[in-house]
This record gives C-alpha cells, structure tokens and sequence, in this order.
C-alpha cells in the first residue's frame, strides 16, 4: 500500500511539473516573437514634439503663449516620410522628429486628413529604416499585436496584446464617423498616438490612435490599408476629398442563400450599423441594417472599399447605392456632402 502510494506521488509531481516545462518554452517563445519585432520595427519608430502659438485672456488683456504637444510616427520610406494621427501634428508652427539613433530633425507637414485621424510628415534625411506594412484585411481575433511609441515622452516603450475586436466605428475629433477601426488591449497612454501596431512578424498593421477613457484595454487603431491609401492621397495632393454620407459601417458576411438568390458576386458586403440624423443617407433612406453591396456600380465586398469609391466622388455628387435589405436588393441615390 505504501509502494502504490509513493508511486502515486511520483506521477502526481511529473504531472505538475510537464506543465511548468511547457509554460516556460511559450513563454520564452513569446518574448523571443516580441523582442524579434522591437529589433525590426523600434528604430522606424519616431517621437514627434509640436509647438504651436495659442492666447490667453489675462488681467493684463490677451497674452500670446506658445504650448508644446508630442506623439509618435513610423517612418515609411527612406527618403523620409513619416506617418503620425492628424490629431498629433494639427496646428502646429513648428514640428521636431526624434529619431531611434539619437537625431533630431525639423520636419514638414505634407498633409493630413482628420476623417481618418491620419497625417503625413516629411524630415530631410536619407536611408533611413522604413517600417514593412502587413495586410489589416487578413487579421483576425485573437492574433497577437505590439504597440510601439513613446507615451508620456517615455521613447521606444513597448506593450503587448492582442486584437480584440474588428470592424469598430469610432467618433473622430470632427464629430464624423471612422470606421473599420482595430480594437486592441495592448495598453496605449497619451504620446502613443500616431505609433505604429504590429503584427508578430514585425508589419505594421494598424496605427495607434484612440483610447477608451475610464476603462482598461480598450484600445484603438486605424487600419494600415486605409491608411495606405489615405498616404497616397496625402502625398500626391495634401488632403483627401470625399463624399460623406453620414453613416456608420463595418464589414459583414452575406447570408449565402441571399447570395445564390441575387446572384451576388463574394461573400460580404457592407453593413450600415447605425447612421446620423438628418446626413445624407437617412435623408436618401438608408436604414440601419441594410447591406450596401455596391456603390456606383464598385462592389462593396469590404468597408475599405466603399471608403475608396467615396474618395473618388466629390462632395455634393449624387452616389448610387446598391442595398440589400433583408432578401430585397434596392437602387438608392445619395446625395453625399
């Protein structure tokens, strides 16, 4: 009896200590995953310092001030460009890029575009290191993302999640609706807005942009290929113009017997999940929960896509929306601001 149970306790210690071997190797296997992307990303990752003039009313009358802003930006190409939040470099006199090597540099503003909280800034230096961009239409739940900046002026911090959601809306300073937007619990703090988030093998899929005031983890980022196109925009021409309709959207999937019965190219499409009164699309008669499939004849398979057929038309031109509603297909006329 005395043998059985000393060989009980000889399993019961292998059992415990199996687990604690394993725990150890993901562990080591995670931190090796985050240390190789800081070694890959850190030194593409800048800290920017605004300055600009404001006025103050005082005893003595209006008294001109200057204030000082920071946050963070990604370098994106070699010859300089740099990709922050429009928020971080708006109304700034003056704008200094500090560098990973140590280097501070004056920098330019080439454009931003505050419907997507994006901006591009430009330093006079060559061969930097410039960030790899990944694909945000790939991500999923759960995968695991790195944030990289510089809160609180602290450079080069580092945090660590994962994306907790796809497909946000969020309200920009603007009072308009972002959508497609990346949920993440990688803890972000003031300053890390404009750093880059990133995927495990070091691309940069999102852009740090938001944080949820009075809760912890909920965190948000603008999706690298909105803001790839939103950059070329910027670069080529300093703004983005676009029609507004008014509504909040995200990607959804298409029943796939209403596919087969309308003959619908894909599988997704866009769905409008909520809308302001009295914009365009109410007035045109969009309802929240209809299924924008194509506009202006472009099939609307993801949110990016209907973002890209916006930026094309002006504002005040009519856009014409194919909506699924329910197992009905209509033809709506928008007429966008």
């Amino acid at each position: 009896m005395g043998n059985r149970m000393d060989k009980s306790l000889t399993a019961s210690e292998e059992e415990i200590s199996m687990p604690y071997s394993d725990n150890t190797e993901i562990l080591d296997a995670y931190s090796n995953a985050v240390m190789s992307v800081v070694e890959r990303v850190g030194p593409a990752v800048v800290n920017i310092t605004m300055r600009s003039r404001a006025r103050a009313r005082t005893l003595k009358g209006i008294v001109p001030y200057e204030t000082a802003g920071s946050g963070s930006g990604v370098i994106i190409s070699s010859d300089g460009y740099v990709l922050t939040n429009s928020h971080v470099v708006r109304g700034a006199r003056s704008l200094e890029v500090a560098l990973a090597d140590g280097r501070s540099l004056n920098a330019q503003r080439v454009g931003e575009d505050p419907d997507t909280d994006m901006a591009v800034i430009r330093i006079n230096a060559k061969n930097l290191p410039a960030a790899e961009f990944g694909d945000s239409d790939r991500l999923r739940v759960g995968q695991m993302v790195i944030a990289i900046g510089n809160p609180f002026g602290f450079q080069a911090t580092v945090t660590a999640g994962v994306i907790s959601a796809l497909g946000r809306s969020l309200r920009g300073e603007n009072g308009r609706p972002i959508d497609n937007i990346i949920q993440t619990d990688a803890p972000l703090n003031p300053g890390n807005s404009g750093g880059p988030l990133v995927d495990s093998h070091g691309r940069v899929i999102g852009i740090n942009t938001a944080v949820m005031q009075f809760a912890q983890g909920i965190c948000f980022a603008i999706p690298i290929n909105m803001a790839r196109w939103v950059t070329d925009l910027l670069i080529e021409n300093g703004c983005v113009s676009r029609a507004y309709l008014g509504v909040y959207i995200e990607t959804r999937p298409i029943n796939p017997k209403i596919i087969k019965r309308q003959n619908l190219p894909g599988t997704s499409g866009v769905c409008v999940t909520a809308l302001n009164p009295g914009n365009p699309a109410d007035r045109a008669g969009v309802l929240a929960g209809d299924m924008i499939i194509s506009a202006n004849g472009d099939r609307t398979h993801l949110v990016n896509d209907l973002l890209r057929t916006l930026a094309k038309a002006e504002s005040g031109a009519q856009v014409q929306l194919s909506v699924l509603r329910g197992q009905q297909l209509l033809e709506l006329t928008v007429q966008a601001e």
